[in-house]
């Protein structure tokens, strides 16, 4: 009786080693440990080696488990018929003693060690688990296939075309926010690294610079006034036109100009704006911010002007809005600061019409949709279906907007609050 009482012991021993085995290493990062790797950690290797294929692993990992957890039992079972003689007593205590054990020892206790130290464990044990796998590999085999001729032919699930619910842009992005959450990643490394993941989610229409407000000159005004706009202007590279703006024939660019002046002696009626004018760059509307980005560096241009399906100018982007979409507002001593979005004391936020939805999420840590519109206000047409008046409210997404003031059929002002704030 003492050494069938060893050996169950034993065997929950090893069904402890096969929980905790497979916690660690299901819930070890393959990341961490491909760094690790790279790094020449061997146990890590191994780690990797592992995981590759998960199915096989937890396989062989559930089969041993639950061998050493049913060949226990019926030991017990032995144990105690010898001790309190056959009938329903001894299999009663047998039972309600193999469970406490199993669950407190062999599954609860090993598994919260291995989820407190996921990777350490991990890398313990999966030398000995690469042997065991290899092992049992056969009989894995065996019962993967029943499983999946048994899905495939009752329930009509082909397991083998099933591919991952989420992207590996969409997982980066779960765990940023998740770390985010948890205060393990500041605001502003999530805000980089989000952005970096999301240009190929974003259009230039996202982000350009509307045809409104681009400072734009004709080609066929007086030297000395196109001159004089340039140099007033605080923006190196100014779009010409010829009588329509649609009509866009260059892009003067500042250096080109003073070149060109110095060359003359500084008399503007002696320079060819025509002749020193860059030649236009046109993308269309739909170009998303990756394309583009890659089609700067491939074209060494940094200005590019945006067109719709018809040829119409709709705007322009730069490589610095890009980039601001990644590391945020780069200002430089030229540029002219624009307060559009102002926090009070109770919590509202004044916000102006052209504000884009990505920057205000951005700037309060918000999550409004900025699917269907570009700007706040685009957003409140949108979702209200009309074009409201001033003191009108709308409340969507969990949030209050209130339209303050409004420039003919344009909302210039609006006084967002939060929900929960508003409560």
């Amino acid at each position: 009786m003492i050494t069938t009482a060893l050996f169950i012991l034993l065997l929950l021993c090893f069904s402890a080693f096969f929980s905790g085995s497979e916690t660690a290493l299901t819930a070890t990062s393959r990341a961490r440990m491909r760094s690790l790797e790279l790094k020449g950690d061997k146990k890590a290797a191994a780690v990797s080696k592992l995981t590759e294929d998960r199915e096989r692993m937890i396989g062989a990992i559930l089969l041993g488990n639950n061998a050493v957890n049913i060949l226990a039992s019926v030991l017990a079972s032995g144990l105690f018929i010898q001790l309190f003689g056959e009938g329903g007593m001894a299999v009663a205590l047998s039972t309600i003693v193999m469970t406490l054990l199993v669950l407190v020892f062999a599954e609860v206790m090993p598994k919260t060690a291995a989820i407190a130290r996921a990777d350490s464990i991990a890398m313990l044990v999966a030398p000995i688990m690469r042997r065991i796998v290899a092992v049992l590999a056969p009989i894995v085999s065996v019962v993967s296939a029943i499983v999946r001729t048994t899905l495939h032919r009752v329930f009509g699930l082909d397991v083998t075309a099933m591919d991952d619910a989420l992207s590996a842009h969409e997982e980066l992005k779960g765990a940023i926010e998740l770390h985010h959450e948890e205060g393990q990643m500041e605001k502003e490394a999530r805000d980089i690294i989000r952005g970096a993941l999301e240009l190929d989610d974003i259009t230039v229409e996202d982000i350009m610079l509307h045809r409104k407000s681009i400072e734009m000159l004709d080609v066929n005004t007086p030297q000395i006034e196109i001159v004089e706009a340039v140099l007033a202007s605080n923006h190196t590279r100014i779009p010409l036109y010829d009588e329509d703006p649609d009509n866009v024939v260059g892009v003067l660019h500042a250096k080109d100009m003073l070149r060109a002046l110095w060359k003359v002696g500084n008399e503007p009626d002696k320079v060819d704006i025509r002749e020193i004018a860059m030649q236009p760059y046109f993308v269309p509307e739909t170009t998303t911010l990756q394309e583009q980005l890659d089609a700067f560096k491939t074209s060494q241009m940094h200005f590019a002007l945006v067109i719709d399906e018809y040829g119409t100018l709709r705007g322009l982007v730069t490589l610095e809005d890009i980039l601001e979409e990644i590391v945020g507002e780069i200002e430089d001593e030229h540029d002219v600061v624009v307060v559009g979005v102002e926090k009070q004391s109770d919590g509202a936020v004044l916000v102006d019409g052209d504000v884009t939805i990505r920057d205000l999420n951005r700037m309060m840590d918000w999550r409004l949709p900025d699917e269907e519109a570009v700007t706040i206000a685009g957003l409140v047409i949108h979702e209200g279906r009309c074009i409201p008046d001033v003191r009108q409210m709308f409340s969507f997404h969990g949030y209050r907007f209130e339209i303050l003031a409004k420039r003919r059929n344009q909302v210039t002002k609006l006084k967002v609050v939060p929900l929960a704030e508003a409560a």
